[in-house]
């Protein structure tokens, strides 16, 4: 027998390693024999690349069409003849070294014309025909700069980005429901097209409702348009290369994405334009049926154990190697005791330890979301270029995820979310007592550093604490909380009015509540994935500090009910 990455012998060192409550998944057995990263699992890690960079697109591409020049002042129409510095001066008053953005001298334009000055008692009115945008810090107009959503109508912007991720949150509950009850093949498929649809009919709206409806369809892909894909190459690997999958494709393709989307977006300079590179792309979403195998998980589940067992033979193909008949019998009669009880993610949240597991791990995903999408959305207010803070920034994630799939298999999922949470809380809190410029952008960067490491461990810590059945919803549900927190970083960063330091500061404390929370979850380092609820339970029992506690809480109720049965 031929084997892609063990030998015979190690196959069987590795099964004999097993824990006796792993006896019974029969599916990580067969993987073992079939290639724990064989050439199909490194094909499907070559397939996640358009995705992930989908994924940074769909997030990020909003920034970059709706960024607000900070230079504008108040259009008059009989002052267009001038020369930009005369007009800006003959129209508002100066405020130090910069000029009002929404107030406009209320004058008899033609006396001014003629006089070339401004009344010494003219007093001041809000701007009546619309602004004119300096193309200095933001090279292109935007929707922002086309629309005037500046001054009375900037509520405009963080309106439609919360709509955006209104969207995430119906789509990810969507989606993630697609994923479990119809697979993962048709919700990666329907994300990325919705994705698409919502991206171009962005480039036609006209108005402020069509815009944010468009932005909503586009939310809904966020961000099953990459997570559905991740999660089912992890279903397919092996434990041993778990870690590096799942991390390196954040690094490498979302990474990418984050790089290469402010360089593209000042290279198209036209924000319909950048809408269209960003959104044709993901039309290759329809072929995904044709080249992504549907997970062999998922369909032992439901009970399409056939269809898994032709899955699995074209692995076996593919790879090179052989699965023995007896491990694949033991497969098949194992999905089949599965399919009795159908789980879903119902099922988990009616287990007292799953579910305190999985409302702490919301928490956790929350604050890592709030403090990821507050310290990007900063970037236009710490004292450097637009572009370059989100490239400095962005550029964190390609080594801190690297170095994350280096050392967490060594460290465990439950240190380096704690840790590094803790480093990114206190960072941002120093932040937001130093001088803007180079000294806050910088302890911002750590700060971003150290946070892409704490949210990509908990990406992968969550998709490996759910049992198969409500492995897809559980996630999204996860993550939809994320993007409930996310709808609140556009004020967070606003609250800036009321205290130049008090983002910083609020970020800065959830990420160190957030860590502080970590420890009472469970370790998952060098596990399988569970393909139960009773295999889920057994990690939580075994693999956290708090499992015993919980544990005799619920011996205790049951021995209440059996008091009272008696």
């Amino acid at each position: 027998m031929i084997l892609n990455d063990l030998k015979t012998e190690d196959v069987k060192e590795e099964l004999n390693k097993k824990a006796p409550n792993d006896d019974n998944d029969a599916l990580d057995t067969v993987i073992l024999h079939m290639g724990e990263m064989g050439l199909y699992q490194k094909l499907l890690f070559v397939m996640m690349a358009p995705f992930g960079i989908f994924f940074a697109f769909v997030y990020f591409v909003q920034m970059f069409i709706a960024a607000t020049p900070q230079t504008h002042w108040c259009k008059v129409p009989e002052l267009q003849h001038l020369d930009v510095e005369l007009r800006r001066n003959l129209t508002s008053p100066r405020i130090g070294e910069t000029w009002e953005k929404c107030l406009m001298y209320d004058a008899n334009w033609t006396q001014v014309l003629i006089d070339m000055a401004i009344p010494v008692n003219a007093s001041m009115v809000p701007c009546r025909n619309g602004w004119e945008f300096q193309l200095g810090d933001i090279p292109y107009h935007t929707v922002v700069s086309e629309r005037g959503w500046v001054c009375e109508n900037a509520r405009y912007v963080p309106l439609t980005q919360a709509l955006f991720f209104g969207g995430s949150t119906v789509g990810g509950m969507l989606f993630g429901w697609v994923a479990d009850y119809y697979g993962r093949v048709p919700s990666l498929v329907g994300a990325n097209l919705i994705a698409l649809v919502g991206g171009i009919a962005t480039i036609y709206s006209t108005g402020v409702w069509d815009y944010a409806f468009c932005r909503f369809l586009v939310g809904m892909s966020y961000d099953s348009c990459f997570m559905t894909m991740y999660i089912l190459a992890l279903e397919y690997v092996g434990p041993r290369h778990r870690t590096w999958v799942g991390n390196m494709s954040i690094a490498l393709y979302f990474g990418g994405g984050c790089l290469a989307l402010p360089w593209l977006a000042l290279w198209v300079a036209d924000w319909r334009v950048l809408l269209w590179v960003t959104s044709l792309p993901m039309s290759v979403a329809l072929l995904v049926p044709l080249a992504v195998p549907e997970s062999a998980r998922w369909l032992a589940s439901r009970g399409r154990v056939n269809h898994a067992v032709i899955v699995l033979r074209r692995f076996e193909k593919v790879n090179g190697t052989k699965i023995p008949e007896d491990a694949l019998d033991e497969f098949i009669v194992s999905a089949s005791q599965t399919r009795q009880s159908n789980e879903s993610l119902k099922d988990v949240l009616k287990s007292p330890l799953l579910r305190r597991m999985f409302f702490l791990m919301i928490f956790v995903y929350m604050s890592c979301a709030l403090v990821f999408d507050g310290l990007v959305r900063m970037s236009e207010g710490l004292g450097l270029d637009f572009f370059i803070t989100f490239t400095l920034t962005s550029a964190t994630e390609i080594p801190s995820v690297t170095l994350l799939a280096l050392v967490l298999d060594r460290w465990g999922r439950r240190n380096l979310a704690a840790v590094p949470l803790a480093i990114s809380g206190t960072l941002a809190i120093i932040a937001a007592f130093v001088p803007r410029g180079i000294p806050q952008v910088t302890l911002a960067m750590f700060s971003r550093f150290t946070i892409n490491m704490a949210c990509s461990t908990v990406m992968q810590w969550s998709a490996e604490l759910l049992p198969t059945g409500g492995r897809a919803s559980g996630c999204s549900l996860i993550h939809v909380s994320g993007y409930v927190a996310t709808v609140l970083s556009p004020f967070v960063v606003f609250s800036e009015r009321v205290w130049r330091s008090l983002p910083l500061v609020l970020l800065g404390g959830a990420a160190l509540a957030a860590g502080g929370v970590c420890g009472a979850l469970p370790e998952t380092c060098g596990r399988r994935m569970p393909q139960t609820v009773a295999d889920a339970e057994r990690t939580v029992r075994a693999y956290t500090y708090c499992g015993s506690a919980v544990d005799d809480e619920i011996s205790a109720d049951e021995g209440e009910k059996d008091k009272a049965v008696t």
